[in-house]
């Protein structure tokens, strides 16, 4: 606050205040709120709200346990709530789009950091940058084009003699999870770039120099000093998946469920605001829970993640 107050004046720094307020209480504070309240009230006709019906419960996050659907898991059947396993598998594939989107950034990010030339630097971040100046739904229908039966990756396909008749990708969930990687990625690359770009290169030598392997380098030396990055780019790249709309909308298939379409289509298809209230604050908390827990075991503290 000194710094903003030498550098800006009491008049200006006193008016970004005042807007980075008003930005949390109106787009934070009070929707989160609302959406709170909202959850435990029932879905009742106009006429009735304010009336003897309109009291608080838990109805509308029991519902979740309604309606059972069988699953198969090591040769046996089970009975499980039709929403409780789209929450599951939300955060499962929530958990693959983070290691893969951390698989494919990571090499990447130590290669702009320790190994590119500085001069291509700009012109590799700006080809990196391109596809955020796109809007998330033609990206998205971009991919379902390409992905499509005979879509360009097919004929290609086909053309090279990989396959000998066309793959259908959209099936399950791997339009998703191939839709979200290249969604979010960039949401883990940057962060672990900046950690990786601070980090002294004369430890690298010296471990070389010593005989070090390269795996070896990398487990002791640089994911420990990228940790912070790491951790911040999961967080993100985790948070964003299971909370995606559009992704899911468009590259899902007939056997495939997000857990935001859930909560959409009690929204639009069943209007009922507060069951999707409850729905929607169901995933806020079980994701936070979740993240939490396993910062916890990897011993992440929440400074690492704000550095």
């Amino acid at each position: 606050m000194e710094n903003m107050l030498r550098r800006y004046g009491s008049g200006l720094t006193l008016l970004i205040c005042l807007l980075v307020a008003f930005w949390l209480l109106m787009l934070v504070i009070v929707p989160n709120i609302t959406l709170f309240e909202q959850s435990f009230r029932p879905y009742l006709p106009v006429t009735e709200i304010g009336g003897p019906r309109d009291v608080y419960s838990l109805d509308n996050f029991l519902k979740v346990f309604n309606g059972d659907t069988q699953i198969t898991l090591f040769g046996r059947s089970f009975a499980i709530p039709v929403h409780v396993l789209t929450f599951a598998l939300t955060i499962l594939y929530s958990i693959l789009v983070t290691l893969i989107c951390f698989a494919l950034a990571y090499p990447l990010a130590y290669y702009m950091a320790k190994i590119v030339n500085p001069k291509t630097l700009p012109t590799l971040l700006l080809l990196l940058f391109i596809p955020l100046w796109v809007s998330e739904v033609l990206r998205a229908f971009a991919w379902w084009i390409i992905l499509a039966l005979k879509g360009p990756l097919n004929s290609l396909l086909l053309f090279t003699g990989v396959i000998d008749k066309p793959v259908r990708w959209i099936v399950d969930y791997n339009g998703v999870v191939i839709g979200l990687v290249y969604t979010y990625v960039l949401f883990m690359l940057f962060p672990i770039y900046n950690a990786v770009q601070s980090l002294d290169t004369n430890q690298i030598e010296a471990a070389e120099d010593l005989g070090a392997p390269w795996w070896k380098i990398h487990l002791k030396i640089v994911m420990p000093h990228a940790k912070p990055g790491i951790a911040s780019g999961a967080v993100m790249v985790f948070m964003l998946s299971a909370g995606s709309l559009l992704v899911p909308s468009i590259l899902g298939s007939t056997t495939s469920q997000w857990f935001t379409q859930t909560i959409d289509q009690w929204f639009k298809d069943a209007l009922d605001w507060n069951t999707a209230s409850a729905y929607a604050l169901l995933l806020l908390i079980l994701c936070t829970v979740f993240v939490s827990l396993a910062m916890w075991l990897f011993k992440v503290k929440l400074s690492d993640i704000a550095k």
